[in-house]
């Protein structure tokens, strides 16, 4: 046994950080246990835990996905911890010891300074000083605006970008905790300051000064020595300032980055009104580096340019060495797309996004400081000879995230899907959740980020980034009566109220707390909660009391196809039925969330004003007879989706999605509210066929359409690029913009059917429902879930369905085999932990009776395995007529059959499933079928001309009506509904 993914808050080893509550979660696995018997957890003072401060002591109820310290840290201090672990079958181990260590305390006796300057200079403040005794322990509290990094002795401290990151900063100042490698004798603390959000170009309704209009910076540096002293060296009026060789930065403009320039002029300092109360320990996972791409080519445009092409759409900086003469200046501007061969970058709107370096003579390795880019194609002005691509990197930066999953097809063109939205989620997720990362926006779009973040929490451990989010979030509400705006930070724009865009308040933690199973997100975030539905229940008691919200504006389907515009950006649903049903949706989410706080009367009352909703909602867009009077294909995507079709309108409504699809060629039209929800609904309501039909869509509007067309991230509009390469527009168009990259939360919970538990959070308990499909014949896919390793993949072959599943230690899991009859359903067992690289048991044999091996298998020299002797507690045997049989297992724990599908409970384990389904795993076609593909097939062709065209030798609206089925209810076309019956039939029945 191993215990890993040791974390405070979601974070590994924090200092600095604001830790009123901190929350120890671990992973336990290697183990061929069941049960946690028990957990121990452990904190002390000291690293050899001479000095206990808490002992949990062996408990059974131990929760390994939240764990709250109850200890009330003290400042400036460092807690070490551990954990122990004994599972049921006697294993046992010990972690690792992990620590964290707390921010500094309070007041600040530090002065916020700015230098003596004209305001748009960019500065560095410094300050002299000698070590005169051995010191102990050293450590320095401090933060920059807008931007900064801190230089010791010449030498950057630390390895992360952009500090102290963005947030609402008329609200609150984060500062971070280094710690120094100070020398004996002299040292120098130098701090370079630059504009970046605070201060500088940023925001679409004002450019400038959004925060402050000056630089500023505040610092504490801590001397612990070795003889029991200590010092405190503040920023005061005897600090200095020179001028920076960041002589120009801002988050739009770029860099101009000069360290051959005179700074020997010495600046004097002033104290700067700041309010100190302001100040607090940061929230925000670090910003860094996380890789370093080469570039694939080197590129001589047609037009004479010269450009890297990095082959990846990425964001971060350009690093390279240079070796120019001194006073060399050479440009660099960014792009994402060439035009005819050229360098391109008009869809970047008024943002230069460049950068300059001017060379100081010196053999350098030369990066940018205090701005990014959103790029694939560098456009290199002036550089002196010919580049090397050797000589570059693109150094992609982002928040640190752990990586928790991955997933593999047999369709490349999905891989590169999959792949492609991952990327837009490391280019969008520095530090907040931007919509996109190269124009003059990078703003952090409400909307988007709900939309997004059930997918970012499979993708990646976004706890932590989240919860610094929810806080500005929180803090823009404060000012706004509980209003969520669509921009977060506002960036001194009062933002637009609307609805999709303001559920970012309850979404957001709910899904957090699904999947991580921390219910501290929901305690912190919760009055933000609440205040988003009291700000909606305002607006519909202020119009009527309805119960519905139809009032104000709303964004509505954004950027669905279906609107009044050709290219437009609204879509056609109706924007008030799309806020009624979020209303109530948020409603049901508070009303779970405060039952989970044990905050009685708030889950009552937020229970009713929910359900008053929900029967509003009903009468108000449900005719009596079933029919939904919104004919939209989001409006049946968002009633289906959020619990508000009725009963009696299911069937209804579910025809009128299929018929929707039907009459627009089987090519969605949804936007920003439908498509997060399309194709999940498709899955669960009997249309899984057409789900992989979306997925799988090589023209437009479609995701493979866009990896077609060569993209590496997601777009922002589903035609961005055109089929002949070229860019639909300049105005509102993102090749980096990572909203419909919502498709994979499809893929996970539905391809490979892996679904939190919201009664069993963190996947303590979850569902394995896969749903696969012939046009995609294998998948397989992990996921590093808060409780363990999560392992699951089918394959078809010959007819035969097998699936591979893993469930973690101390899980359980139900296990839902579609089109399955319990009876012939065989399997095989092994204990313990499968590996974490996607490898699954069709990589071993499957013996045809299902078996469960104990202890190490070994593979002989024809490949077949041998099967250590079965323990009979976990045995599971299939009779003559080949029915599963328990014997007393406790590893399958529990098997039933449901109408088509087969549910068995499983517990820690790899297990092997497999069987012939009950109806066949191909194209099926049907009066539903596109005209299209009728007439492609022989056999299906050959029924329509001895039916359909030898009675209708001229169709004449065969190009407007795509199915057999609206063809043969055309004007001129009609057959009798009996006869439509009999060629449906024939038609099921081709192979």
């Amino acid at each position: 046994m191993r215990i890993t993914h040791l974390k405070v808050n979601h974070l590994v080893n924090p200092i600095g950080y604001r830790l009123e509550h901190p929350t120890v979660s671990f992973v336990a696995e290697d183990t061929t246990g069941k049960w946690l018997r028990s957990a121990r957890v452990l904190v002390a003072s000291d690293p050899d835990f001479h000095h206990v401060l808490h002992d949990s002591g062996d408990r059974a109820d131990m929760q390994s996905t939240a764990y709250e310290l109850p200890i009330s840290p003290a400042p400036e201090t460092r807690y070490y911890w551990k954990v122990f672990v004994t599972a049921d079958n006697g294993d046992s181990a010990e972690s690792e010891t992990a620590w964290f260590e707390t921010a500094k305390a309070d007041p600040w006796v530090a002065d916020w300074i700015t230098p003596c300057a004209d305001k748009h200079l960019q500065v560095s403040v410094f300050r002299d000083f000698e070590i005169t005794k051995p010191v102990q322990r050293a450590r320095l509290y401090l933060t920059g605006l807008g931007l900064y990094e801190a230089y010791l002795n010449g030498k950057k401290m630390g390895d992360e970008c952009l500090m102290p990151g963005f947030c609402d900063y008329d609200a609150w100042i984060p500062y971070q905790t280094l710690i120094p490698e100070l020398s004996q004798g002299h040292n120098r603390i130098e701090i370079v300051l630059a504009d970046g959000w605070y201060k500088g170009w940023y925001g679409l309704r004002k450019n400038h000064e959004l925060y402050g209009d000056r630089l500023a910076c505040i610092a504490e540096l801590k001397l612990f020595y070795t003889d029991g002293t200590s010092e405190t060296i503040c920023t005061d009026t005897s600090w200095k300032a020179r001028k920076s060789p960041v002589t120009s930065s801002g988050i739009y403009p770029g860099e101009v980055y000069e360290p051959g320039i005179d700074r020997s002029e010495i600046l004097s300092v002033e104290r700067i009104d700041l309010d100190k109360g302001r100040l607090r320990p940061r929230l925000d996972p670090p910003l860094r580096i996380q890789k370093k791409l080469r570039p694939i080519s080197l590129i001589h445009t047609p037009a004479g340019e010269t450009v890297l092409d990095m082959g990846q759409n990425m964001v971060g900086w350009l690093g390279f060495h240079c070796d120019a003469p001194e006073g060399t200046r050479i440009r660099f501007q960014f792009g994402e797309i060439l035009q005819k061969g050229n360098f391109y970058r008009d869809n970047l709107r008024t943002a230069p996004a460049e950068f300059t370096y001017v060379s100081d003579g010196k053999s350098r390795e030369v990066r940018q400081h205090f701005t990014f880019f959103g790029f694939r194609y560098v456009k290199i002005t002036d550089w002196p000879g010919e580049p090397n691509l050797d000589d570059f990197r693109g150094l992609v930066i982002h928040s640190e995230m752990e990586v928790l999953s991955q997933i593999e097809t047999s369709d490349p063109l999905v891989n590169k899907l999959f792949e492609n939205t991952r990327w837009g989620m490391r280019g969008n997720f520095l530090d907040i959740p931007t919509d996109c990362p190269q124009r003059d926006e990078r703003y952090g779009w409400t909307g988007d980020a709900q939309i997004f973040s059930g997918t970012a929490c499979f993708n990646m451990d976004t706890y932590a980034f989240y919860t610094k989010f929810g806080y500005d979030l929180a803090c823009e509400q404060s000012r706004l009566n509980g209003a969520v705006p669509d921009v977060v930070p506002t960036a001194g724009y009062t933002g637009t109220i609307s609805t999709a865009w303001g559920e970012a308040a309850t979404i957001i933690p709910w899904n957090v707390y699904l999947h991580y199973g921390d219910p501290g997100i929901l305690r912190r975030q919760f009055d933000s909660m609440r205040g988003w539905v009291d700000y909606m229940k305002r607006q519909d008691d202020a119009h009527g009391g309805k119960r519905l919200w139809q009032s104000g504006f709303h964004y509505g389907d954004w950027l669905a196809l279906d609107g009044n515009v050709d290219g437009g950006v609204y879509g056609g649903t109706d924007p008030f039925l799309i806020s009624s049903a979020y209303y109530y949706y948020s409603t049901r989410i508070v009303a779970k969330s405060a039952k989970i706080l044990g905050r009685t009367e708030d889950a009552a009352y937020y229970t009713k004003l929910a359900d008053e909703i929900h029967d509003a909602f009903i009468r108000e867009y449900f005719s009596p007879s079933g029919r939904l009077c919104v004919d939209t294909m989001t409006a049946y995507v968002v009633v289906l989706y959020m619990g508000l079709t009725p009963d009696y309108a299911l069937e209804n409504v579910r025809k009128g999605l299929l018929n929707k699809l039907a009459r627009n060629n089987y090519h969605l039209e949804t936007g920003f509210v439908g498509t997060p929800y399309l194709m999940r609904v498709l899955s669960d309501n009997g249309m899984n066929d057409c789900a992989y039909h979306l997925l799988l869509e090589k023209g437009f509007p479609g995701w493979i359409y866009e990896v077609l067309m060569g993209a590496t991230t997601i777009w922002e509009r589903w035609n961005s690029v055109l089929p002949d390469g070229s860019i639909s527009g300049t105005e509102m168009n993102s090749l980096n913009h990572y909203s419909y990259g919502s498709v994979v939360e499809w893929m996970f919970r539905d391809m490979l059917g892996i679904n939190p538990d919201e009664n069993h959070p963190g996947f303590a308990r979850f569902t394995l429902s896969p749903k696969p499909n012939y046009s995609i014949p294998w998948a397989k896919g992990t996921l590093r879930s808060a409780s363990g390793l999560i392992r699951i993949g089918y394959r078809l072959e010959d007819g035969v369905l097998t699936f591979d599943v893993t469930v973690p230690f101390n899980t359980k899991a139900e296990l839902v085999l579609p089109d399955a009859d319990l009876d012939e359903v065989s399997c095989a067992v092994q204990p313990g932990q499968a590996d974490e690289n996607c490898g699954f048991a069709q990589e071993h044999t499957l013996n045809d009776s299902c078996s469960s091996a104990q202890g190490n298998d070994r593979n002989d020299s024809s490949g077949s395995v041998h099967v250590a002797e079965a323990e009979q507690e976990n045995a599971l045997t299939r009779d003559a007529m080949g029915q599963l049989t328990e014997t007393s297992s406790d590893r399958i724990t529990g098997k039933k059959q449901n109408g088509s599908s087969v549910t068995i409970t499983l517990l820690a384990g790899n297990y092997t499933f497999r069987y012939r389904p009950t109806k066949p795993y191909r194209k099926v076609y049907s009066l539903d079928s596109l005209m299209s593909e009728l007439n492609e097939n022989p056999k299906t062709k050959a029924i329509l001309d001895k039916y359909f065209y030898s009675v209708y030798k001229v169709i004449p609206f065969e190009k407007e009506l795509f199915t057999l089925r609206q063809n043969l209810n055309g004007p001129f076309t009609y057959l009798p509904y009996e006869t439509q019956e009999m060629l449906d039939k024939m038609l099921r029945e081709v192979e």
